[in-house]
């Protein structure tokens, strides 16, 4: 592989960027289209993201319409080539795949564009799109390596029963996972997710993230997954899988992670996005030391609100641990100062007057409506942006290859 792209496939690909601004979706719908032809790519796939109002395809388009943008800055793709790494690595997605999404987005480029994807244009294409393949390769090759030669890590799917079901609230259930072969397990770094490979009768193999809802054991994982109304998998989870169910599993990945520090630490979430959280506060308490910690949650009611005794006991146990929570519609039975916190969402204000902006590490996840509004308003507050982490679920804003 060449070190640099050449200049003339710089200049080309820097060209077609009006073309991608104008039809970047329709390529990327048919290079999708061109795929799933084979069952074996199609199943790589999470299909609930691919329907007619999917949201990969249009994550995708502005993906690729970011790289020939920044064609003569690739370092600013930096922390989404990692991204993407990481969730390849999830997937199961090796070098061998890499050559069917060549096939079908050059096919797709000539098809959508027409006469205006000359030879020197799609050659252009090829050189780039290998370029970053090989660069995803590599690190995804050194991720696959780590994770083998770590104490109780894997490569490919594994065999996990499932050993306890808890229901922690109206839409959320917790799954706690013990390896079939009873032999110990990687230990994740907290915020980060594992992979499942499901099968549901009456459908393709499906692949669902899920992020690990406790801190590292070595023994087993536990997942906290919320019910969605039109969700195939959660659904499944929630109906299906009980005591005993085995389930395969790929070994914890994600950059999204707790990182070394003795600083505060803010840990904010809404809805779901908890999850993560909860395994970053436990390990936060299991470390100790009276490092100040700020667990700040928002969900609409009681009913919604999972796992908050266990959070309340992990933090009584911790001076250092502050919990607020807010309600965004309480209950009317609910009362303030036993049920929750603080009524209604969690406003700009109250977070940057609550939290130590000026020193802190703020790990957040939730839905992207709350994401924009809470990075914005740290960003705004002179949060640096490396101290500002986060998370969202659903699929990732740049996955090129899945």
């Amino acid at each position: 592989m060449s070190p640099t792209l050449s200049e003339r496939t710089v200049a080309l690909v820097k060209m077609t960027v009006p073309a991608l601004e104008a039809h970047g979706l329709d390529i990327v719908r048919e290079m999708y289209a061109r795929m799933f032809r084979n069952p074996e790519i199609r199943d790589l796939f999470n299909q609930s993201h691919h329907g007619d109002n999917g949201s990969q395809p249009k994550a995708l388009a502005q993906a690729i319409l970011a790289y020939a943008a920044n064609i003569e800055n690739l370092g600013a793709l930096a922390p989404a080539v990692e991204r993407i790494a990481q969730k390849h690595v999830g997937l199961q997605i090796l070098p061998e795949h890499y050559p069917h999404v060549a096939e079908a987005l050059l096919a797709a480029i000539r098809s959508v564009l027409g006469d205006a994807a000359t030879p020197e244009i799609l050659d252009a294409w090829g050189e780039a799109y290998w370029f970053l393949a090989n660069i995803l390769i590599a690190r995804e090759a050194r991720i696959y390596d780590e994770q083998k030669r770590t104490d109780g890590g894997w490569n490919g799917w594994r065999d996990f029963r499932v050993s306890e079901v808890v229901r922690e609230s109206s839409v959320i259930s917790s799954f706690v996972l013990h390896p079939l072969d009873d032999k110990s397990v990687l230990r994740h770094k907290p915020g980060q997710y594992l992979t499942f490979w499901l099968e549901i009768p009456g459908h393709p193999p499906v692949k669902r993230n899920f992020s690990i809802s406790s801190a590292a054991d070595g023994r087993t994982y536990r997942i906290s997954v919320k019910r969605e109304p039109l969700g195939l998998a959660s659904n499944w989870l929630h109906d299906s899988a009980v005591p005993g169910t085995v389930l395969k599993v790929a070994a914890p990945a994600g950059e999204f992670h707790l990182k070394a520090s003795d600083g505060p630490v803010v840990l904010l979430s809404g809805g779901v996005g908890l999850t993560p959280m909860v395994a970053m506060l436990e390990a936060l308490v299991a470390k100790g030391g009276g490092q100040p910690v700020f667990y700040i949650h928002g969900t609409h009611n009681r009913d919604t609100h999972a796992m908050r005794d266990h959070v309340r006991t992990l933090a009584a146990a911790t001076p250092a641990v502050r919990v607020v929570d807010f309600h965004q519609t309480p209950l009317p039975d609910e009362l303030a100062g036993r049920d929750f916190d603080e009524a209604g969402l969690i406003t700009d204000e109250w977070l940057v007057s609550n939290t130590p902006a000026g020193e802190a590490d703020y790990y957040i996840c939730g839905p992207k409506p709350f994401l924009r509004a809470a990075i914005s308003t740290l960003s705004l507050a002179g949060v640096p942006a490396e101290r500002i982490h986060y998370e969202f679920f659903g699929p990732a804003d740049e996955v090129l290859a899945a």
